[in-house]
Protein backbone atom coordinates (compact mmCIF):
# COMPACT_ATOMS: atom_id res chain seq x y z
CA UNK A 1 0.00 0.00 0.00
CA UNK A 2 1.87 2.74 -1.66
CA UNK A 3 -1.08 5.27 -2.96
CA UNK A 4 -4.14 6.12 -1.47
CA UNK A 5 -6.85 7.80 -3.50
CA UNK A 6 -8.61 10.04 -1.14
CA UNK A 7 -12.58 10.96 -2.12
CA UNK A 8 -12.07 14.44 -2.24
CA UNK A 9 -11.81 16.97 -4.82
CA UNK A 10 -10.41 19.50 -2.27
CA UNK A 11 -6.81 19.97 -2.67
CA UNK A 12 -6.56 21.58 0.72
CA UNK A 13 -7.99 18.69 2.31
CA UNK A 14 -5.53 16.34 0.26
CA UNK A 15 -2.53 18.62 1.39
CA UNK A 16 -3.44 18.34 4.84
CA UNK A 17 -3.97 14.61 4.45
CA UNK A 18 -0.07 14.29 3.37
CA UNK A 19 1.15 16.07 5.78
CA UNK A 20 -0.64 14.33 9.05
CA UNK A 21 0.28 10.83 7.05
CA UNK A 22 3.44 11.85 6.22
CA UNK A 23 6.15 9.03 6.75
CA UNK A 24 4.42 6.37 5.78
CA UNK A 25 5.58 6.25 2.35
CA UNK A 26 2.37 7.01 0.57
CA UNK A 27 1.62 8.92 -1.84
CA UNK A 28 -2.10 10.37 -1.89
CA UNK A 29 -4.36 11.51 -5.01
CA UNK A 30 -7.56 13.05 -5.46
CA UNK A 31 -10.59 11.83 -7.13
CA UNK A 32 -9.55 14.06 -10.40
CA UNK A 33 -5.95 12.75 -10.12
CA UNK A 34 -7.78 9.11 -10.14
CA UNK A 35 -10.01 9.82 -12.90
CA UNK A 36 -13.39 9.58 -10.68
CA UNK A 37 -15.85 12.68 -12.40
CA UNK A 38 -19.07 11.38 -10.91
CA UNK A 39 -20.37 12.06 -7.63
CA UNK A 40 -19.73 9.63 -5.30
CA UNK A 41 -22.65 7.78 -3.66
CA UNK A 42 -23.93 8.89 -0.12
CA UNK A 43 -26.83 7.07 0.72
CA UNK A 44 -25.96 5.87 4.30
CA UNK A 45 -28.28 6.50 7.35
CA UNK A 46 -24.56 6.83 9.82
CA UNK A 47 -21.00 8.37 9.52
CA UNK A 48 -19.31 5.18 9.23
CA UNK A 49 -22.18 3.69 6.73
CA UNK A 50 -21.41 6.80 4.31
CA UNK A 51 -17.62 6.74 4.83
CA UNK A 52 -17.39 2.93 3.56
CA UNK A 53 -19.79 3.82 0.76
CA UNK A 54 -17.83 6.18 -0.57
CA UNK A 55 -14.34 4.46 0.03
CA UNK A 56 -15.35 1.38 -1.73
CA UNK A 57 -17.22 3.21 -4.69
CA UNK A 58 -13.81 4.74 -5.07
CA UNK A 59 -11.94 1.75 -4.77
CA UNK A 60 -14.04 0.11 -7.35
CA UNK A 61 -13.78 2.33 -9.77
CA UNK A 62 -9.62 2.49 -9.62
CA UNK A 63 -8.80 -0.61 -8.33
CA UNK A 64 -6.53 1.07 -5.70
CA UNK A 65 -6.88 1.48 -2.26
CA UNK A 66 -8.90 4.45 -1.05
CA UNK A 67 -9.55 6.90 1.57
CA UNK A 68 -12.91 8.25 2.40
CA UNK A 69 -14.37 10.41 5.47
CA UNK A 70 -17.83 11.38 6.68
CA UNK A 71 -18.23 13.76 9.67
CA UNK A 72 -21.02 15.80 11.53
CA UNK A 73 -22.45 17.21 14.48
CA UNK A 74 -24.61 15.00 16.86
CA UNK A 75 -26.73 16.75 19.61
CA UNK A 76 -28.51 14.38 22.44
CA UNK A 77 -31.21 16.97 22.75
CA UNK A 78 -32.28 16.48 18.86
CA UNK A 79 -31.94 12.84 19.10
CA UNK A 80 -28.56 12.70 17.43
CA UNK A 81 -29.09 15.28 14.61
CA UNK A 82 -28.16 16.39 12.73
CA UNK A 83 -25.76 14.30 12.39
CA UNK A 84 -25.42 12.89 8.25
CA UNK A 85 -27.16 15.52 7.76
CA UNK A 86 -25.38 17.91 9.21
CA UNK A 87 -24.03 19.58 5.94
CA UNK A 88 -27.33 19.85 4.67
CA UNK A 89 -29.67 20.97 8.08
CA UNK A 90 -32.58 23.15 7.23
CA UNK A 91 -32.89 22.89 3.70
CA UNK A 92 -30.51 23.46 0.76
CA UNK A 93 -28.75 26.63 -0.36
CA UNK A 94 -28.32 27.70 3.40
CA UNK A 95 -25.05 29.57 4.85
CA UNK A 96 -23.24 27.98 7.81
CA UNK A 97 -24.51 31.12 9.52
CA UNK A 98 -28.31 30.21 8.91
CA UNK A 99 -27.98 26.56 9.63
CA UNK A 100 -26.06 27.79 13.00
CA UNK A 101 -29.40 29.88 13.72
CA UNK A 102 -31.37 27.17 12.68
CA UNK A 103 -30.01 25.11 15.15
CA UNK A 104 -30.06 27.51 17.94
CA UNK A 105 -34.11 27.92 17.02
CA UNK A 106 -34.59 24.01 17.59
CA UNK A 107 -32.73 24.44 21.04
CA UNK A 108 -34.52 27.20 22.32
CA UNK A 109 -35.58 26.66 26.00
CA UNK A 110 -33.31 23.64 26.03
CA UNK A 111 -31.39 24.10 29.54
CA UNK A 112 -27.31 24.18 29.29
CA UNK A 113 -27.05 20.46 31.04
CA UNK A 114 -29.67 18.98 28.29
CA UNK A 115 -27.42 20.41 25.42
CA UNK A 116 -24.75 17.81 24.80
CA UNK A 117 -23.44 17.64 21.83
CA UNK A 118 -20.65 15.67 19.55
CA UNK A 119 -18.79 16.20 16.68
CA UNK A 120 -17.82 12.93 14.72
CA UNK A 121 -15.79 11.80 11.96
CA UNK A 122 -15.40 8.23 10.50
CA UNK A 123 -12.27 7.36 8.34
CA UNK A 124 -12.95 4.45 6.10
CA UNK A 125 -10.37 2.15 4.22
CA UNK A 126 -10.83 0.44 1.29
CA UNK A 127 -8.91 -1.72 -0.68
CA UNK A 128 -8.83 -4.65 -3.43
CA UNK A 129 -9.65 -8.27 -1.94
CA UNK A 130 -9.26 -7.29 1.91
CA UNK A 131 -12.32 -5.87 4.22
CA UNK A 132 -12.80 -2.28 4.39
CA UNK A 133 -11.74 -1.01 7.81
CA UNK A 134 -13.09 2.13 9.91
CA UNK A 135 -11.97 4.49 12.29
CA UNK A 136 -13.63 6.79 14.01
CA UNK A 137 -12.86 10.54 15.72
CA UNK A 138 -14.79 12.37 17.99
CA UNK A 139 -14.93 15.62 20.31
CA UNK A 140 -17.59 16.09 22.84
CA UNK A 141 -18.86 19.58 23.90
CA UNK A 142 -21.77 21.91 25.08
CA UNK A 143 -23.86 23.69 22.21
CA UNK A 144 -24.00 27.33 23.40
CA UNK A 145 -26.40 29.53 23.62
CA UNK A 146 -24.76 32.20 21.23
CA UNK A 147 -22.32 32.31 18.93
CA UNK A 148 -18.83 33.27 19.74
CA UNK A 149 -15.57 33.00 18.22
CA UNK A 150 -14.74 33.95 13.84
CA UNK A 151 -12.55 30.68 13.31
CA UNK A 152 -13.15 27.62 12.23
CA UNK A 153 -16.34 26.77 9.91
CA UNK A 154 -19.47 25.38 10.13
CA UNK A 155 -21.07 24.63 13.85
CA UNK A 156 -17.72 26.05 15.07
CA UNK A 157 -19.43 28.86 16.99
CA UNK A 158 -21.23 27.10 19.28
CA UNK A 159 -19.61 24.02 19.70
CA UNK A 160 -18.51 24.99 23.10
CA UNK A 161 -15.64 22.53 25.04
CA UNK A 162 -15.95 23.28 28.57
CA UNK A 163 -12.64 21.77 29.25
CA UNK A 164 -11.19 25.26 27.77
CA UNK A 165 -13.75 27.55 28.27
CA UNK A 166 -13.92 28.38 24.17
CA UNK A 167 -15.78 27.58 21.85
CA UNK A 168 -14.02 25.49 18.89
CA UNK A 169 -14.25 28.89 16.88
CA UNK A 170 -11.82 30.66 19.49
CA UNK A 171 -9.67 28.20 19.86
CA UNK A 172 -6.76 28.95 17.80
CA UNK A 173 -5.91 26.61 14.46
CA UNK A 174 -2.73 24.89 15.98
CA UNK A 175 -5.08 23.84 19.01
CA UNK A 176 -8.11 22.83 17.11
CA UNK A 177 -5.92 20.99 14.71
CA UNK A 178 -4.75 19.07 17.55
CA UNK A 179 -8.07 18.12 19.61
CA UNK A 180 -10.62 17.99 16.57
CA UNK A 181 -12.61 15.04 15.53
CA UNK A 182 -11.09 14.76 12.05
CA UNK A 183 -7.53 15.51 13.77
CA UNK A 184 -8.17 12.14 16.06
CA UNK A 185 -9.90 9.92 13.71
CA UNK A 186 -6.43 10.85 10.73
CA UNK A 187 -3.97 9.82 13.88
CA UNK A 188 -5.89 6.61 14.59
CA UNK A 189 -6.03 5.84 10.63
CA UNK A 190 -1.99 6.75 10.94
CA UNK A 191 -1.67 4.06 13.40
CA UNK A 192 -3.91 1.57 11.21
CA UNK A 193 -2.53 1.83 8.21
CA UNK A 194 1.03 1.75 9.92
CA UNK A 195 0.14 -1.53 11.31
CA UNK A 196 -1.09 -3.10 8.00
CA UNK A 197 2.12 -1.87 6.89
CA UNK A 198 4.36 -3.53 9.34
CA UNK A 199 1.87 -6.94 8.47
CA UNK A 200 2.55 -6.47 4.25
CA UNK A 201 6.38 -6.40 5.48
CA UNK A 202 6.14 -9.43 7.53
CA UNK A 203 4.56 -11.37 4.93
CA UNK A 204 6.87 -10.28 2.17
CA UNK A 205 9.79 -10.95 4.55
CA UNK A 206 8.67 -14.34 5.61
CA UNK A 207 10.07 -17.49 3.40
CA UNK A 208 7.81 -19.22 0.83
CA UNK A 209 5.66 -22.52 2.13
CA UNK A 210 8.18 -25.57 0.97
CA UNK A 211 10.86 -23.77 0.61
CA UNK A 212 14.30 -24.58 2.06
CA UNK A 213 14.70 -25.17 6.04
CA UNK A 214 18.36 -26.32 6.07
CA UNK A 215 20.71 -28.96 5.03
CA UNK A 216 19.78 -32.83 4.25
CA UNK A 217 18.96 -34.88 7.12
Amino acid sequence: MRELVVATRNAGKIAELAELLDGLGLRLVGLDAAGVAEDLPETGDTFAANAVEKAEYVRDRTGRPALADDSGLCVAALGGGPGVYSARYGGPGLTDQQRVERLLAALAGVPPAARAASFVCVLALARPGRPTLTVEGRVDGVIAAAPAGSGGFGYDPVFFLPELGLTMAQVAPEVKNRISHRARAVRAMRALIARLQAEEAAADAAPAPGGASGGAA
